[in-house]
């Protein structure tokens, strides 16, 4: 058994200072499966580095510091098994609310989540005050100097920062400059700060993020996170809280607006679905009651910025961008950005729309900007910074460029311009050359950095069971005082959001290549009380619903997320009675068997004829049986990543619409696609028949139940009505397919196809309760076509249709019916009008044959047309053009 010397286990706060608080952490108090971790992780500290180094449990002579103490004491009565259940479960839960980070989620292959540690980062309270001032000072130094930067530019008069380390960046903007915001607007509101802790104990900042901070969403997740996989230990810890932060960063933006100030409109600006963080900016619009847009969604009219939605253009008041600075106007930066709002610089120029933060704030990110804040925090501040930066080399500067070939292994090197550090140990020698020689002909663009030894922090192994010693990165955040928003420079105050987020790797390694994630936790002195972003309303509130102010591109993305959900659905269900057919018929029947039929219900080619011969050639034992793998095989192809129309890329389609509105998701049904997504990651490349046909009855369930739920939760307003539209016209398309396969074109048509047409469509159950056992055209026909009370006949579908098409939007101030009711009207009144009698003999009559295609045939055509109408008159954006230059004639 491990036993310590309760002397040597004195708490030690910060780096080596003793606690002013009299208190003992005795380790002999903790489990003995505690212990032994805290044995071995000793030893691994040895084996970590040969000199001592700081680590975040363990100080000097093996002392624990105390601010783990309530950690360690949860975690001891736990034990192993429940503590690796409670760290598989916050992973689960982190699966289920769909925390992805992985930079392109149309692969289902590529997708990754977060992997929360469930050993936080522990900072005492102490050491938290020290902290706080350093970052709080950082803060107010690069505020003033972006604003000096873009005004008088003293900095540069004075000779204090070169002028060609500023202008070459790609990020100073030269439309912004001489128009910064009046002295009450500050153009940094938000800001981002990378740290790690050195070997020594002492902070160093790694970076500063100023024009799109991320991480206080996965902050905030991975803090909910952990209280629900650990919620003793949550409740039980004096942590402070984060909501405060985010509640006070609403109240900030929101102070922003200069008109409705009651009501601003608040939207959060994204890249889109394909952006490495949109799973933060739908939580973070969500969870701040902010509008999710992309650049599609807004535009500049008459100077003001508008959001595009169903009831026409609504103003913008405030815009909350995760889009880097060249991105953001085609019109006067990068003229080949697709992300961006033209004309959106001079609208913020004429102080029509408020933009956190500040267009031209990314100059603050210049990796060499640390070899010049000491002198600039004096000049600027009259202080000392307090917060040094890792040791850094202008290579403009001719004694930096001498050091730099003096010690080029001592050093990381980077391009300003370009993404990504290069590491001179690394290269070949052409390659070392050829980079030397880019260097010194422009040697103003490039920066070197040096390498940081940084100290070690626990981490549990969910392999091992243990705690290993890794070293991790630290973000923190800083906020403007939303009261202290419109006041001079000098008298603005700041807050540092009391935790943040961590991740394991190397210093400097970006938050995306991480694999683990670590919530931060500051400790308070006594318990905190919980706090909500939700706040009793003072006053009375305008109450609003989801209508006309829904964006146009949501109501898009919600109609192909129906028939997208929809089209997966019936492939799903066709696909599986094809496996159950394939396995169940009699291998000897060949003339007789379903599977032409059924290949072409799927839009699959059969095997080649070259194929075939081959097959036939076989002895007769086993040409059926090879015939049969064949068969198998070419279905499974549906189930290949680059097969077009295949599982996968339907999929795909459908996970890219969800996540485009995943604010206008409810919590379970979200979970219900990464449920989905998770089947699609899991689902082997080589399978059987067996294992595709449980595959797919997974998917058919959860997809049921994922459009369960939106009904079920989703507001039946114009959001919805779109979802429903998209499901019912693919539906009612894919439902008149099948039966005009089953009845008219199929090569073996009969009671086995009718039984694939019925369970397909789900109704094989109630044919037989009301039909019994007697399979007849007519029947299925009354079913599937003309049965009105029934969900899945082409007449119950056309008047829903109809129903929700009359309660759209309709922009146009006409009396005259618009093109997509035209539509509907068209496919009821053929559906209506038809001879019953005239079909009553499919099976002998050609006539009735004749009639019944005609029939399907005046159905489809106006609903084929359907979706491209309801695209034109509300999604499109068509707008009358407009004249951009006034012309003068001159005599």
């Amino acid at each position: 058994m491990y036993f310590v010397d309760p002397a040597l286990l004195t708490p030690s706060w910060g780096c080596e200072q003793q606690s002013s608080v009299n208190t003992m952490f005795d380790p002999n108090l903790l489990s003995t499966d505690m212990q032994q971790w805290l044995l071995n992780y000793t030893e691994k500290l040895r084996a970590h580095s040969a000199q001592p180094s700081h680590d975040e449990l363990f100080g000097k002579d093996l002392r624990l510091r105390a601010q783990w103490q309530p950690v360690l004491e949860e975690l001891s009565q736990l034990g192993p098994d429940a503590l690796q259940l409670r760290c598989d479960e916050a992973q689960n839960l982190l699966h289920e609310n769909g925390v992805t980070f992985n930079t392109y989620e149309d692969d289902p292959g590529q997708m990754r989540a977060w992997q929360l540690d469930c050993l936080p980062f522990v900072i005492s309270t102490e050491e938290w005050e020290n902290l706080e001032k350093g970052l709080i000072q950082r803060s107010r130094l690069l505020e003033a100097l972006v604003e000096d930067l873009y005004d008088q530019r003293q900095v540069l008069t004075q000779g204090l920062l070169p002028a060609e380390l500023v202008f070459t960046h790609p990020s100073f903007l030269f439309p912004a400059a001489d128009s910064t915001p009046p002295a009450e607007r500050p153009m940094v509101i938000f800001h981002g700060i990378d740290l790690v802790r050195t070997a020594k104990g002492d902070w160093q900042v790694m970076g500063d993020w100023t024009q799109s901070p991320s991480g206080t969403g996965y902050a905030l997740e991975n803090r909910i996170t952990l209280a629900r996989a650990l919620p003793n230990l949550y409740r039980e810890a004096p942590l402070k809280r984060l909501a405060g932060f985010l509640q006070a960063q609403h109240r900030c933006l929101a102070s922003l607006a200069s008109a409705h100030r009651e009501q601003p409109n608040i939207v959060l600006l994204s890249p889109g679905p394909g952006s490495p963080g949109y799973f933060e900016h739908a939580w973070l619009a969500n969870y701040m009651n902010f509008s999710l847009v992309e650049g599609a969604d807004l535009v500049v009219r008459d100077g003001q910025v508008s959001m595009r939605t169903l009831g026409g253009l609504k103003q913008v008041d405030v815009i909350v961008r995760q889009i880097n600075d060249p991105w953001c106007d085609p019109l006067e930066l990068r003229g080949d950005s697709l992300l961006g709002v033209p004309g959106l610089m001079q609208a913020a120029r004429n102080g029509e729309v408020e933009i956190a933060n500040a267009l031209g704030s990314g100059i603050l990110e210049h990796p060499a900007l640390a070899a010049f804040l000491p002198q600039l925090c004096e000049f600027l501040l009259g202080e000392t910074l307090q917060l040094p930066g890792r040791a850094t080399l202008w290579c403009g500067k001719t004694e930096a460029l001498e050091t730099l070939r003096s010690q080029p292994d001592a050093w990381i090197l980077r391009n300003v311009r370009q993404p990504g550090l290069v590491r001179p140990e690394t290269l070949s020698d052409q390659e070392a050359q050829d980079y030397w020689q880019a260097v010194e002909a422009q040697p103003y663009l490039y920066v070197a950095q040096a390498r940081v030894e940084a100290a070690t922090t626990p981490v549990f192994n969910r392999r091992t069971g243990e705690f290993d010693a890794e070293t991790v990165n630290l973000r923190f955040f800083s906020l403007v005082e939303p009261d202290d928003l419109r006041k001079a420079a000098h008298e603005r105050q700041y807050r540092i959001m009391p935790g943040g987020l961590a991740w394991v790797g190397e210093p400097g390694t970006a938050l995306m290549a991480s694999q683990i994630v670590k919530d931060i936790w500051v400790m308070a002195p006594v318990p905190q009380p919980h706090i909500s972003l939700l706040r009793q309303a003072h006053g009375p509130i305008v109450v609003t619903r989801d209508g006309n102010d829904l964006p146009c591109r949501v109501a898009d993305s919600l109609f192909w997320m129906g028939r997208y959900g929809e089209r997966l659905d019936i492939r799903s269900r066709l696909l599986r009675e094809t496996f159950a057919r394939l396995l169940q018929e009699d291998q000897t029947e060949t003339e007789a068997r379903l599977i032409p039929d059924l290949f072409t219900a799927l839009e699959l080619g059969l095997p080649s004829a070259e194929q075939m011969e081959q097959v036939h050639t076989e002895p007769s034992g086993r040409r059926h049986k090879q015939e049969y793998i064949l068969l198998r095989n070419q279905l499974l192809e549906l189930f290949d990543e680059h097969q077009t129309d295949g599982m996968p890329w339907l999929f795909s389609h459908f996970l890219r619409n969800c996540r485009a509105v995943r604010d206008h998701l409810g919590d379970d049904a979200w979970r219900t696609v990464n449920t989905l997504r998770q089947i699609f990651n899991d689902m082997p490349r080589t399978q059987g028949a067996v294992g595709a046909q449980r595959h797919l009855e997974n998917v058919v369930t959860d997809l049921a139940a994922f459009f369960g739920l939106c009904n079920e939760t989703m507001p039946h307003h114009y959001g919805w009505r779109f979802l429903d539209l998209g499901r019912f016209i693919e539906r009612t398309l894919c439902t008149l397919e099948l039966l005009k396969l089953a009845l008219l074109t199929a090569q073996r048509p009969g009671i086995p196809l009718w039984e694939v047409v019925l369970a397909t469509t789900d109704n094989f159950t109630v044919y037989r309760r009301r039909y019994r056992s007697q399979l007849h055209p007519l029947a299925i026909l009354d079913l599937l076509l003309f049965d009105e009370t029934n969900p899945r006949s082409v007449g119950y579908m056309l008047k829903r249709l109809g129903r929700q098409i009359e309660r759209l939007p309709h922009p146009d101030a006409t009396p005259y019916r618009n093109q997509e009711t035209r539509l509907v009207i068209q496919a009821t009144s053929a559906l209506h009008l038809v001879d019953i009698n005239q079909l009553t003999d499919l099976e002998r009559s050609e006539e009735a044959r004749n009639a019944l295609s005609q029939l399907i045939d005046q159905i489809l055509d106006p609903l084929s047309e359907l979706s491209n109408a309801i695209s034109h008159s509300h999604f499109s954006h068509v707008e009358a053009p407009r004249q951009l230059v006034t012309m003068q004639n001159h005599v």
